[in-house]
């Protein structure tokens, strides 16, 4: 599965939950002038702007104090949006039954892109129905995950 910093959700999840969001992961992605530190929060009652505002002060703060990530940064905190990142194998689970794009590490049928319904999911692998073969896909190969909106 996706490689989270962990120093960074150790730090992070206790202070969004505590705000009353769920931290579904964070995301950062190096850069030529800088860094994109982005945190993917959600709630029952849905995000907007105003939890990401909320948010992004007090991991600012958190962030300031505490100094986990190198050089200069970019902040962001969004909503998972209709094609939500899945970055855990619960998230998987949760959207049993939905389509997901999946960028790997290695190839599976012959590709590092791949589409299609997550069917099932266990402690090791993803299994995803793909131009009609199930492939059980094992969660240390995903890169990237996201499901595709309807």
């Amino acid at each position: 599965m996706y490689q989270q910093n962990p120093v960074l959700v150790r730090l992070l999840e206790p202070v969004v939950h505590a705000l009353g969001y769920e931290m579904l992961g964070i995301e950062h992605s190096p850069g030529g002038r800088g860094s994109l530190l982005r945190i993917y929060i959600d709630s029952e009652s849905g995000i907007k702007l105003e939890d990401c505002e909320r948010v992004s002060e007090q991991v600012t703060g958190i962030l300031d104090v505490n100094d986990p990530v190198r050089g200069s940064y970019r902040l962001e905190i969004s909503s998972p949006g209709f094609d939500r990142p899945l970055f855990t194998l619960d998230h998987f689970r949760r959207f049993i039954g939905h389509q997901a794009r999946l960028r790997l590490n290695e190839k599976i049928a012959g590709r590092r892109k791949i589409s299609g319904e997550i069917m099932a999911v266990n402690q090791e692998n993803v299994e995803l129905k793909f131009e009609g073969t199930n492939y059980q896909i094992p969660a240390d190969i995903i890169e990237k995950a996201r499901l595709i909106p309807y």
